[in-house]
């Protein structure tokens, strides 16, 4: 187990996430077929117990239905002098996602309405996907764009889109309680460091850590889904479960690099995710960007849509949308680092022993109880006599079931510790459950 404070040890998790990110990259990820199954099939060795599931093309998850399989083996353009360039062999981008199979030739004027650059960031790649909607594209940077010449254009996606599965997988690690604590990441996206494997390596370092712990008060979930219809499918299979059960969840996407730190809160911004989100971010002392849920942009979404109402907010570094490399090639190994993986896995190391340290006490007499006949207030009541008392008396004003100890704290003005020792004491004469 690492302390909050123990430096050394966040590096080494950071140089470990970091590692783990460089194994993934190349799979050519989306959001069903080979490359979801390889990432699966690595993280699978990372993590004890992780459980891998699948549902059919067509499965219904609430307004959506599952696409078919892509599986893509290499798509590629062959100029007029023969030359070959947005070969997804040199880089996974180079290909609109889910693209349908095609073998053409065709002049430049009609080739270019299926290519797709950024005029902004000329160098790049960009990510562009055709989920669901049959067509074929290619993504490639604005210089090469614009340096292509007349002639005739062979353009080529080996490719199979056909009916299949869509794949996700979790890890259940059981506390002392069933309440629940959930963490969701995705895996549908190819090689990009920031937007992708940053959350995935995170996440997979705080579930082994947690499997660490010697012993835990929270039932741990750790999910892995594509973005949007994986979390509408996982939402389809366990809401019920999961409306009784998730005290708190946390979208981890978009924690890899050294800019910023960034807080999207949940829907309505007082839940326990959010309360212990911004205590842990205030406990560190950094600077972050806050949001509002009006910015939303991840599988918040659907973790906080209206019937589903699950208490989910996300602690990021440079919010998605927000970083000139989003959505690009750029978004690389480079701008994803060790520093930047292990400061996000610190903040969330320390939402987690947040929540395992604080207690959310609740009053067990109607009424203010009488301190006197238990001993914890002055025999004679005269001016000033109550404030020897007073700690009591405010834990037990606000012991109603929805304040923890921390926020207590934060509130009376006093010592954390303080505080759980007058909850203590409060809990030996049976005031408190």
């Amino acid at each position: 187990m690492i302390r909050k404070d123990d430096s050394a040890s966040y590096a080494e998790i950071g140089e470990w996430a970091h590692a783990l990110a460089a194994d993934l990259w190349s799979f050519p990820r989306s959001l069903t077929g080979i490359g979801v199954r390889k990432t699966l099939d690595r993280l699978s060795r990372e993590i004890d117990g992780l459980q891998r599931y699948q549902v059919p093309t067509g499965y219904r998850a609430f307004d959506w239905a599952v696409p078919n399989e892509w599986n893509l083996n290499r798509a590629w353009i062959e100029t007029p002098d023969g030359s070959v360039i947005c070969d997804t062999d040199v880089h996974n981008l180079h290909v609109v996602g889910y693209s349908v199979p095609c073998d053409v030739t065709l002049g430049l004027a009609e080739l270019k309405p299926h290519l797709y650059s950024q005029p902004d960031l000329a160098d790049a790649i960009p990510y562009v996907t055709s989920y669901y909607n049959r067509d074929w594209g290619f993504c490639i940077t604005e210089n090469e764009k614009r340096s292509l010449g007349d002639g005739r254009y062979r353009a080529v996606v080996d490719a199979t889109l056909e009916p299949g599965h869509l794949e996700y997988a979790d890890v259940v690690i059981p506390g002392e309680r069933n309440d629940e604590i959930l963490f969701s990441t995705y895996l549908c996206h190819p090689s990009m460091a920031n937007n992708e494997l940053s959350g995935l390596v995170t996440v997979a370092a705080l579930a082994r850590m947690v499997a660490a712990m010697p012993e835990r008060k929270y039932t741990y979930r750790f999910i892995f889904v594509p973005e949007t219809i994986g979390a509408l499918v996982y939402l389809s299979d366990h809401l019920d479960h999961l409306k009784r059960s998730v005290m708190a969840g946390f979208v981890v996407t978009c924690v890899g690099d050294e800019r910023a730190r960034s807080y999207m809160p949940s829907r309505w911004g007082n839940t326990l995710a959010d309360k212990v989100a911004l205590a842990a971010l205030e406990a560190e002392g950094i600077e972050f960007e806050t949001y509002t849920f009006l910015e939303r942009g991840s599988d918040e979404r659907q973790f906080c849509a209206p019937g589903v109402d699950l208490p989910f907010c996300s602690v990021m570094a440079s919010k998605y949308g927000t970083f000139p490399e989003y959505h690009t090639s750029a978004d690389d190994l480079e701008f994803v680092t060790p520093k930047g993986l292990a400061a996000s896995f610190s903040i969330y190391w320390h939402v987690i022993n947040l929540l395992e340290e604080g207690d959310r006490p609740r009053a067990s007499v109607l009424g203010e109880p009488q301190l006197g006949r238990r001993g914890l207030y002055s025999a004679l009541s005269r001016k000033g006599s109550s404030a020897s008392s007073r700690l009591y008396l405010n834990v037990l004003a606000y012991s109603d079931g929805s304040m923890d100890t921390g926020e207590m704290s934060k509130l009376f003005g006093v010592s954390h510790e303080d505080v759980k020792a007058a909850v203590a004491v409060l809990r030996g004469v049976e005031l408190l459950r």
